[in-house]
């Protein structure tokens, strides 16, 4: 069956690729990202796809800005993949990147945007019941990272280590006060990804990622929601 997918972040690396194999498999996606306007690859796609792709703007850092996105979207959704993030410096103490401006953006963009479009396509999800008639769960995805991971400390990005630890902890606390819901929370580490973020060098390319990422989607169930693991299944420490 067709699922209809939320997926912020949508205009480049790892959410750009998973729009682009959602669609390419069938499903109807809203892809949501911070400028519409300039979603060159995003248009390229719509071109190709039609109506199965619809393009919102979505600022994940402005409650308001999600509240009217999620108020724009009519129809009910199967998964709500959350995306969108930054790294803003990747030193550690002494690097000068680390100011209050960046470090505000990477807690609103990588916490609460997260907190912010669970809580309001959370109705989005409730609605999906021809989707649960035929066996589709409805799920959130936090896409977080192994770095997040406390036993897994180091000393490179320090505060983006921290929002995505508390990612990870937003996603275990979502799967308990959703499970009566029906509904199944995950976090992944997408790997060390070819992007802007992951760089040049990175170990793998966002369509490995994102192709990884959609069947372990897939694969969640209630009896596993709540849990931390890699784009290959593999389970992380928190």
């Amino acid at each position: 069956m067709t699922q209809r997918i939320l997926i912020t972040g949508a205009n480049r690396g790892i959410g750009l690729e998973m729009t682009r194999r959602a669609l390419a498999r069938g499903d109807v996606v809203s892809a949501a990202c911070r400028t519409p306007d300039k979603a060159a690859a995003l248009d390229e796609l719509a071109a190709a796809h039609g109506d199965a792709l619809t393009i919102i703007g979505l600022e994940a850092r402005s409650e308001a800005s999600v509240q009217a996105a999620a108020a724009a979207l009519a129809a009910p959704l199967d998964l709500v993949v959350a995306n969108a993030g930054t790294m803003n410096a990747r030193g550690g103490l002494t690097d000068p990147g680390h100011t209050e401006e960046n470090i505000a953006d990477s807690l609103m963009t990588n916490i609460a945007g997260v907190f912010f479009t669970a809580r309001h396509f959370l109705a989005h999800l409730k609605a999906g019941a021809e989707a649960r008639a035929a066996g589709i769960i409805p799920r959130i995805a936090v896409i977080s990272s192994q770095m997040g991971s406390s036993e897994r400390a180091g000393t490179t990005a320090p505060i983006y280590r921290a929002t995505k630890a508390a990612a990870t902890n937003l996603a275990r606390s979502m799967a308990l006060e959703l499970a009566d819901d029906g509904i199944a929370v995950g976090a992944w580490h997408p790997g060390w990804v070819q992007t802007d973020m992951g760089g040049a060098g990175a170990a793998i390319t966002a369509e490995v990622s994102a192709a990884a990422l959609l069947q372990r989607f897939d694969a969640l169930t209630m009896a596993t929601s709540g849990v931390f693991e890699t784009y290959e299944g593999e389970p992380l420490p928190f």
